[in-house]
């Protein structure tokens, strides 16, 4: 059964397998921004602290967002082997940390000075004060860069493919340059799942911040 130039009966016939490629997609994609988000927060609280180490981390992170994926992949694989997650993380999470850091930098620098006065007068100490007060403020914004780093890392995940993974980026490239009739279905597939991944993602984490900022949308609304 074909609608346009998809073929229907391929896709019904291959869902276990486009499931499981889906799965390696948001597994892949999760823990880039996991890992990012732990590396982020430290770079982050050491710019707080030491203000003057802002240029060179965010240069550093500028330069790693700047190399291409494929250059990324060929300087890596002689070192951590062709076609395995490791190589793939490292280049994924790469590209996350500019995002990340620099929105959780800007969020930490906009918490206002009289809300940081007033918890340092009920007595908080510097961790209380960073858990009650500062990221609660600076949440906003850091999401909005959570939400820039996911849709990115959800788009470069399907450059894996070029390494042996991809997850969807395995319909997109493998098989959809490989396959003759079956190509362009395999090709659509993994694009409209992608694209339809990094929606989700979106739309998830913005509903997520406005769950966990209710003053925001007060603030917003007066």
């Amino acid at each position: 059964m074909t609608m346009g130039p998809v073929d229907l009966g391929w896709i019904v016939d291959n869902l276990d397998r486009i499931g499981g490629l889906l799965l390696e997609h948001l597994v892949l994609t999760g823990i880039a921004i996991g890992i990012g988000l732990v590396i982020s927060f430290a770079l982050a609280l050491l710019i707080r602290n030491r203000p003057r180490w802002y240029g060179p981390v965010i240069s550093a992170t500028g330069i790693l967002y700047a190399i291409p994926s494929l250059a990324l992949f060929a300087l890596l694989t002689p070192l951590t082997g062709l076609g395995t997650v490791l190589t793939a993380e490292i280049a994924l999470v790469s590209y996350t940390l500019l995002i990340l850091t620099r929105n959780m930098v800007e969020g930490l620098r906009a918490v206002p000075a009289d809300a940081i006065e007033a918890a340092n007068g009920m007595g908080y100490t510097a961790v209380q004060r960073l858990l009650r007060v500062e990221l609660p403020l600076a949440l906003p914004i850091i999401v909005a860069g959570i939400r820039i780093a996911t849709v990115t890392t959800v788009g470069l995940v399907t450059v894996t493919a070029l390494i042996g993974l991809g997850g969807l980026g395995y319909l997109i490239v493998t098989i959809g340059t490989s396959r003759g009739s079956f190509g362009l279905t395999a090709t659509l597939t993994g694009v409209v799942l992608a694209v339809g991944v990094a929606a989700i993602a979106d739309v998830a984490l913005l509903w997520l911040q406005r769950a966990l900022t209710p003053w925001a949308r007060r603030g917003a609304a007066t």
